[in-house]
């Protein structure tokens, strides 16, 4: 019996689970394969490069998310000396060597980020046994294989995604062609809420054509709004910017699954429509990432800085880019800050 078999009986409707082998982990992150990182390298024409990353200290504070917290900044430590502008004369006299080291505490999707396939999984009948269990992607197991407070096998660390963790997609490298579609220039700076026909809407205005394998990138103009409130954002103000995608929207969600786009960008905060309010006939607070992380194995990035880009892309008439975008490469992590680079 293989392990996929042990893990799940069934399938959520609409999922791809198994198809990229039984035991996988990256989803459709698989489909950045050498042929897609050489189509990205062919969009290379001047060698100009933009950097996709916010500074890892913005959006500022814990508006946007109450749980999330600005990278801490602290000097390493031996006994009671701490290693910043440390002479290492006080060591040993004569040396002139002074050294600065620092440690982070970081909130790993603070900024811009990189969402795993451990981020969001669903309550689902994985067993076929008319009992739901807490599943991700491909049918592992909250605490047998995303292991929680109390349940991690090493002590120092009191959480740990020993499968889906965000070192999977460091390692496949997650670089190939990006595709922009700049939805802040078809519907304007305010809050839109973008389903299918209004994404149809702007793929035929910007001229953008999606083939399977591209990283679909979309610039809403939410963190220039971000850049712009410097540090201090005002949450109300966010929440009348940039369009969304309406993961309610099943036409939408299906278009998502069809087009084989291999990862989902955006330089909001969700890439959906969070702000909405819940109804009884709701099951997902996020429906988007259920289906996306849950169902497809879909990788989600928020809070890039597209702006730039957008600008010369559009000033170029073109939509089309080489990204390169690993996230950090940290065993049993949920998420990472990214810094994504666009060559054109």
């Amino acid at each position: 019996m293989s392990e996929s078999t042990a893990r799940w009986q069934q399938r959520p409707e609409g999922s791809n689970w198994g198809d990229f082998g039984p035991d996988d982990e990256l989803g459709r992150a698989n489909l950045l394969t050498a042929e897609q990182v050489l189509k990205g390298a062919r969009e290379i024409v001047t060698g100009n490069v933009f950097t996709l990353s916010l500074p890892l200290d913005l959006p500022g504070g814990r508006a946007l998310n109450p749980r999330r917290f600005p990278p801490r900044l602290s000097p390493t430590r031996l006994g009671e000396d701490q290693y910043l502008n440390f002479a290492l004369s006080n060591l040993r006299p004569g040396l002139v060597d002074v050294i600065s080291d620092d440690a982070v505490l970081l909130s790993l999707q603070y900024s811009s980020q990189w969402d795993s396939l451990a981020h969001v999984g669903a309550l689902f009948d994985a067993n076929g046994d008319g009992k739901a269990e807490r599943c991700y992607y491909n049918g592992y197991r909250a605490e047998e294989h995303i292991q929680g407070p109390g349940n991690a096998e090493d002590m120092e660390s009191p959480s740990r995604a020993k499968r889906l963790g965000v070192e999977n997609m460091a390692m496949h490298g997650m670089q190939g062609r990006g595709v922009l579609v700049d939805l802040a220039r078809v519907f304007g700076p305010g809050r839109t809420l973008v389903g299918y026909h209004e994404l149809m809407h702007a793929l035929e205005t910007l001229g953008v054509t999606v083939e399977a394998g591209d990283m679909l990138v979309m610039r809403t103009g939410f963190a220039e709004e971000i850049v712009k409130m410097n540090g201090s954002p005002d949450l109300d103000t966010l929440k009348r910017t940039g369009a969304v995608l309406d993961g309610r929207d099943k036409a939408l969600l299906e278009w998502i699954s069809d087009s084989q786009i291999s990862a989902l960008c955006a330089d909001n905060y969700a890439v959906e429509n969070a702000d909405h309010e819940l109804t009884e006939t709701d099951c997902c607070k996020l429906p988007l990432h259920h289906h996306c992380l849950f169902k497809l194995g879909l990788p989600l990035a928020e809070l890039w800085h597209l702006g730039p880009l957008a600008e010369w892309l559009h000033a170029h008439r073109r939509t089309r880019f080489f990204l390169t975008a690993p996230p950090l490469r940290l065993p049993g992590a949920i998420g990472s800050p990214v810094t994504p680079v666009a060559t054109v």
